[in-house]
Formats: structure tokens, C-alpha cells, sequence
């Protein structure tokens, strides 16, 4: 498997794409994150009890974003050239295809939410369903089921949807073969009141998170520490984030805590009317 994707990845930025690295060893492969590309979002998700409109309507507004304005798990990546694009709504996925298991070699470390891998947890690689989505997997050979929380990116292998833990593939009976005919199920977010009792409900909306708006970028590091520390004294918010581009060091000058895309969407929107007009939002985990 890929263990550039099964680790917790570095961004490094490069213009308008960010490359990944991994420190965990194994293969090398080319795997980028594109944080600069277009990204089509409908709007968030109706509350519970609340009828969603059709998905198919006319009247359902759907805005294109920078992928920068996702979190980072969200955004289109590449893997050897090869573009996926992460959905933000888990609703309505079920497939089958060829499942495979991944085990010993990347027990212990990073997956692509930041967890560490464990073997023995019940928990599967998807290339593109939202990272904590439960999905309920059935062997079509043998007929068994089992429901796993989505944690990791793969598998890069072509003609496989799912990659499974070792415990998961176990329970499933595909752990001896090494590959069995799956379908995979969505069923969303776990959920469990007071009396013990489960149930799954959608993921938050996009549009809920965390946000800043990243007003400048800086060589020097004294530049960046005066506008962070007059954003501060005016908004409230500041920091620097440091990113290192072709042996060379950038600050970066990011202003405001926002608790949804829309109001950092307003914030920039002022910004560039204040002098700033290469603001843009940035997400964060």
C-alpha cells in the first residue's frame, strides 16, 4: 500500500499546489494535495427532521470554492498523477467492488485523519468517502457484515474500492484470500444517547469548522510579526504559519477565528476592500 498517503501528511506549498511528504517510510510515490483547485460544494446539510431539497432541484445553490477553503482532508489530491476528489456528503453511497486488507507493515503508524493505525481496530481505507464516515461492508462470497469508521486514503490499487484492517478483514473472512467481492455502504456519523442506543446521522456541514484569512506572506520574519501583531490589536485573532518553499522560508500572516466558511468568506471580502487584495480563507484541521 501507500504509505505517503497512510501517514499524517506534510504540506509543503509550491505555488498553487502543495506537495505531501512522509516521514514513515516505504515506497516513494507522487502524491499531492491541491490546494488552489476548484472545488464545487452544495449547500449545508439540513438539520435533523429538517426535509433536504431535491438534489436534483434547480433551486439547490451550489458554489465553487478554492480547495484551500476545505480542511485539509477535504481537498482534491493526487496520487502518481491521478486526481481524487474527497466528497463532503457521504449520503447515498453504496458500491461494489473488490476489497483487500492492509495489516503489520503500517501498524503503529500515521493515517491520513492523523490516527494512529491500528490493525486490530475496526477501521477501513476509502479513496474518496469523508474520513470518519461509518459504512456498513458485506461480503458478497460469504454473506457477513460488519460496520467500520472510515480513517485513512486507498487503496491505490486498480479495481479495489476498500482497503480493511486486519481485524476487519477477519470478521469479514477476507483476511485468508486477501481480496473478497464487497458492497460498501455509507451510513454516516455515529451517534449514541443515554440509553446505549446507536444510530448514524450525517456529517456537519462543510460550512462548519474552523477559518482564517490569511492576509499576507512574508521572506522576512520581522515583517510578518508587525502585521500579525497589528491584525491582532484589531481583530482580536492572529498568527504566522511558517512553511518552508524550495529552501526557503515563508510567513505567513493569517487573521481571524471563524467558526464557519460563510462569515471568513465575509471577512476576506472586507479585507480586499481594506488594502488586502490577495486575501484569501484558509481551513484548518
Amino acid at each position: 500500500m501507500i504509505s505517503a498517503v497512510r501517514c499524517w501528511l506534510r504540506p509543503v506549498f509550491v505555488g498553487s499546489l502543495f506537495f505531501v511528504t512522509a516521514a514513515c517510510g516505504g515506497p516513494k510515490y507522487d502524491v499531492r494535495v491541491l490546494d488552489s483547485a476548484q472545488v464545487q460544494v452544495a449547500p449545508p446539510s439540513p438539520a435533523p427532521g429538517v426535509a433536504a431539497e431535491s438534489p436534483v432541484s434547480p433551486n439547490v445553490p451550489v458554489k465553487t470554492v478554492p480547495a484551500r477553503e476545505l480542511k485539509p482532508y477535504q481537498r482534491p489530491y493526487t496520487v502518481n498523477g491521478v486526481r481524487y476528489d474527497p466528497m463532503l456528503d457521504h449520503r447515498g453511497y453504496v458500491e461494489e467492488g473488490v476489497a483487500s486488507w492492509y495489516g503489520e507493515d503500517f501498524h503503529g503508524l500515521k493515517t491520513s485523519n492523523g490516527e494512529i493505525y491500528d490493525m486490530h481496530a475496526m477501521t477501513a481505507a476509502h479513496k474518496t468517502l469523508p474520513l470518519g464516515v461509518y459504512v456498513k461492508v458485506k461480503n458478497l462470497r460469504n454473506g457477513s457484515e460488519e460496520i467500520l469508521r472510515v480513517n485513512d486514503r486507498g487503496p491505490f490499487v486498480k479495481g479495489r474500492i476498500i482497503d480493511l484492517s486486519f481485524a476487519a478483514a477477519k470478521a469479514l473472512g477476507v483476511a485468508g484470500p486477501g481480496t473478497a467481492p464487497v458492497r460498501v455502504e455509507a451510513l454516516g456519523t455515529r451517534v449514541q444517547d443515554a440509553r446505549g442506543q446507536i444510530s448514524y446521522q450525517p456529517l456537519p456541514s462543510y460550512d462548519i469548522g474552523s477559518y482564517a484569512v490569511q492576509v499576507g506572506a512574508f521572506t522576512v520574519a520581522d515583517n510578518a510579526r508587525r502585521l500579525a501583531a497589528e491584525m491582532k490589536s484589531r481583530f482580536g485573532a492572529s498568527d504566522i504559519q511558517e512553511d518552508d518553499v524550495n529552501g526557503r522560508r515563508y510567513y505567513r500572516v493569517r487573521v481571524g477565528k471563524f467558526t464557519s466558511l460563510d462569515a471568513a468568506e465575509a471577512a476576506k471580502t472586507d479585507f480586499e476592500r481594506s488594502n488586502y487584495p490577495g486575501a484569501f480563507v484558509v481551513a484548518f484541521e
